[in-house]
């Protein structure tokens, strides 16, 4: 029997970039998407110890005939994956009253909720012929509560949440498991701009590790690192006038026009 599959979305940079690493130091198989590869190509090429362990696609998650295909060509070279992981994702402030954020708007929805639909769809059925297999939708802290200029994005996550746990309950008893892995704060190009305090902030490889933790357990649900969850429990038992009343003042997501 061949070494594991793990397929993963959004694998240039980051959560994507740190799992992959993580994977292929576990001596796994890695089939990678990532909109930009020149330099993530590059960077598989630089360890010999990875050769023909690899597999590499440039596609954008919301394109569905895209992933298709992608699909069928790492089906036919690489098999059914054992892990499949729907990391990829774009944070942009909005504003609802722009009529120019309202395609910005749609872009977030379509990358990151049609995005995990697209990436889950296309090995689902293999998976559940098998009667095996690991969904894991990276969602965030984000989708718990609306936070002021974010609410594309943080509407997108809970729709990650929701989602993913109504296909762990279509799924149950097929041996197929799901998972959401729920980050705070991690450093990585998404967060590199904003303007506000990131407390527990993580560095990629260390959040990675725990997720793969989690992953491992078989979870169906983990916010990482541990003192955000705690944070993420508080803030579900917020009344809204108490939440109101703790984000007034904070800064807001800058939108996607500043710099």
């Amino acid at each position: 029997m061949g070494a594991p599959l793990i397929f993963i979305t959004g694998a240039s940079s980051g959560i994507g970039w740190a799992l992959a690493e993580q994977a292929l130091a576990r001596g796994w198989r890695v089939a990678l998407v990532a909109r930009h590869t020149a330099q993530l190509q590059a960077r598989l090429q630089a360890q010999a110890s990875w050769a023909n362990r690899w597999q590499l696609w440039s596609a954008d998650v919301g394109d569905a005939a895209a992933m298709q295909a992608l699909a069928q060509d790492c089906l036919a070279q690489s098999g059914v994956p054992d892990v499949v992981i729907a990391n990829a994702g774009i944070s942009l402030g909005v504003d609802t009253a722009e009529a120019d954020d309202l395609p910005v708007f749609e872009q977030l929805m379509r990358t990151n909720v049609q995005g995990v639909v697209h990436t889950f769809h296309i090995f689902l059925s293999a998976m559940r012929a098998r009667g095996s297999g690991r969904l894991v939708a990276i969602a965030s802290v984000a989708g718990i509560r609306g936070l002021p200029g974010h609410a594309a994005y943080c509407a997108s996550k809970s729709a990650v949440i929701t989602y993913a746990e109504s296909l762990r309950g279509e799924l149950r008893g097929s041996g197929v498991g799901v998972s959401t892995i729920v980050p705070g704060y991690v450093a990585t190009p998404l967060t590199a701009r904003n303007r506000y305090a990131m407390p527990f902030l993580m560095q990629p490889d260390a959040f990675a590790q725990r997720a793969w933790r989690a992953i491992d357990a078989g979870v169906s649900y983990r916010v990482i690192p541990w003192p955000m969850g705690v944070v993420a429990k508080l803030l579900r038992l917020l009344s809204d006038a108490l939440f109101d009343r703790l984000l007034q003042g904070r800064p807001r997501k800058h939108r996607h026009t500043q710099r």
